[in-house]
């Protein structure tokens, strides 16, 4: 037996009145999901616990069926461990984005959040300023290291691992002062972290060249998400079977190392909804080729649209995921002469109308070869609810696929 995992993250949404009060999934013209859905076992899972923030470290971990309650330590140290990162016991990991804050306020605290991702600054451009946040603001204690476009981790030595901070993809269109770290709660170390940062950077050359071809300046580091050394039960000896990984992000890349499974790298793959959607699923066919029962493919465009209120690319990118992704990767299972399941769901939904992921339950489809379900002409968050069969809890889910 065969299986394959498709996450579209943050696929699910809520209704649009531009798209005639439509999601962008019943929006989207996607045959091959709508043609499995009809022949699958349909419903909804509740991936993140009533009692836990819904992120996508969170909801990734359930799906492959590591309880968060148990195994979830923020996402930072999974990124880290992605990046190639030797945590000590005693380090912290800290998501540090490189965002865009407006820049006419005198005062720091009264300056707004425009982009949590500086019009996802390439790579090699947030690089350039790791680089100099580390000459002004690294020691014994502390240093960022790079990650993918606006994603970076900072190691701090005997730091807060629980620190709320509040991330900076819900906060858009907001005077900042009301999110940042406080010196009464033991942030004043962040705070003036952050600060600094914003003077390192805010004219930086790589922001100056950035504001003349009309992009946003990644102006300021904003850290999130803090958590101790990661560990994970092996998902080969938990389930009896070899897996891999295919992602474009270092939080997905971790989970993935941490659980043992096979983490392959794609050439192109960006992280944003122009990624490279056939080198995915090249990917994924190649590792069932090569031995891999279990392939966990994870598509970040949505998400990052669904963050940046960007309705047609949404909708593009779940369309693009269907033609360029799931249809070639069920085709080659189709040819292989062996049983396999598929299973799509989104980690979780993260709706246009308020630019950051949401709690409720995500819609799913459990294909089985060896025999038809009764689904529903569409996979829709609609369907999956009338369909009238709920997981309760997400870590459970995939006890469903393989037995």
């Amino acid at each position: 037996m065969k299986y394959l995992v498709l996450i579209p993250d943050g696929m699910a949404d809520r209704p649009i009145p531009s798209l005639e009060n439509k999601t962008p999934m019943t929006a989207a013209e996607k045959p091959i999901m709508d043609s499995l859905c009809k022949r699958s076992l349909l419903g909804t899972s509740l991936n993140v616990p009533a009692t836990m923030v819904p992120e996508s470290d969170t909801a990734n971990l359930a799906i492959l069926s590591y309880d968060p309650l148990i195994y979830s330590k923020g996402r930072s140290p999974l990124e880290a461990m992605s990046m190639g990162l030797t945590m000590a016991d005693d380090d912290t990991a800290i998501r540090c984005n490189v965002v865009t804050l407006s820049e006419d306020e005198e005062n720091y605290e009264d300056r707004i959040m425009l982009d949590h991702s500086a019009d996802e600054i390439t790579t090699e451009e947030a690089n350039e300023l790791i680089i100099a946040l580390n000459e002004g603001l690294a020691n014994e204690e502390r240093r960022l290291y790079t990650g993918v476009s606006y994603r970076h981790c900072l190691l701090w030595k005997n730091a807060d691992q629980k620190y709320p901070f509040d991330r900076p993809h819900d906060i858009i269109g907001r005077r900042i002062g009301d999110y940042l770290p406080k010196s009464e709660n033991g942030g004043w170390d962040f705070l003036e972290f952050q600060k600094k940062g914003y003077e390192i950077l805010k004219d930086h050359p790589v922001n100056l060249a950035r504001k003349q071809r009309g992009l946003r300046p990644a102006n300021s580091p904003w850290l999130w998400s803090p958590g101790g050394k990661p560990a994970l039960p092996s998902f080969n000896e938990k389930w009896g079977i070899s897996g891999s990984v295919i992602s474009a992000v270092d939080l997905i890349k971790g989970i993935g190392i941490c659980a043992g499974l096979n983490v392959i790298e794609v050439e192109g793959a960006t992280g944003n909804c122009h990624t490279n959607y056939k080198g995915k699923a090249d990917a994924a066919i190649n590792a069932f080729k090569n031995g891999s029962d279990f392939v966990y493919i994870h598509v970040e465009g949505p998400d990052e649209c669904g963050h940046r209120g960007e309705i047609e690319n949404k909708v593009m990118s779940i369309e693009k995921i269907d033609s360029l992704i799931l249809g070639p990767v069920y085709e080659y299972l189709k040819a292989c002469g062996e049983d396999f399941k598929i299973l799509v769901l989104p980690d979780h939904p993260t709706p246009i109308e308020i630019r950051t992921h949401s709690s409720e339950p995500v819609p799913f489809f459990l294909y089985d070869s060896t025999k038809e379900e009764r689904g529903a002409d569409t996979f829709t968050e609609d369907s999956a609810v009338a369909a009238g069969f709920h997981v309760a809890d997400g870590s459970t889910l995939l006890q469903l696929m393989i037995k």
